[in-house]
């Protein structure tokens, strides 16, 4: 996957609110609607202190809202730029670390182990399953739990999903597969 088409994707997304319909700055998301669905429940992550990874954190809001829970975080993306606002916004926070990295190739590197493993609309949607479930299966302590969400498939588009993103003329339109 190329990073360039992320890179021009988070150019062209909304930054994500200040605070939730509630009043709160950091807040669990699963879906494309704004205060909606469920929270980190769905994790079943004990109280505080464990490590969790979001593959394909974006801009980094459900890792930071984790890491205010108490909760170790890393936080892997393939764009710079996404990467970037994440560090402006919850840069901050100590419990938070954030990579530019392929999820694959991270996943294959790491030695580490994970009370839970979260994807929104992130690497789960776009990386060959067959490959990245059995390294992210590698990674979770036993009991622990792969949470993700995703988009319903364009009509009449499966495999490809590069409507979603703007492309130059010189980027390779088949970018992002799902």
């Amino acid at each position: 996957m190329h990073a360039a088409a992320w890179d021009t994707y988070g150019r062209t997304r909304p930054a994500r609110r200040e605070v939730n319909a509630h009043g709160d700055t950091t807040w669990f998301n699963w879906t494309q609607h704004a205060d909606h669905g469920p929270g980190v429940e769905v994790l079943q992550l004990p109280t505080g202190g464990d490590r969790v990874l979001d593959l394909g954190c974006g801009e980094g809001g459900n890792a930071a809202h984790l890491a205010t829970l108490g909760y170790h975080v890393e936080g892997i993306d393939i764009s710079r730029v996404q990467l970037a606002a994440a560090r402006g916004r919850w840069g901050h926070l100590p419990n938070l670390r954030l990579h530019q990295e392929d999820a694959v190739r991270y996943l294959t590197d790491t030695d580490a182990e994970f009370g839970s493993v979260f994807s929104v609309f992130g690497a789960v949607w776009f990386t060959d399953p067959a490959v990245l479930l059995p390294l992210i299966r590698r990674r979770l302590r036993p009991g622990g739990v792969l949470g993700f969400s995703q988009r319903p498939p364009v009509e009449g588009c499966y495999g490809c999903q590069a409507s979603y993103i703007d492309r130059g003329p010189d980027q390779d339109p088949h970018v992002v597969r799902r």
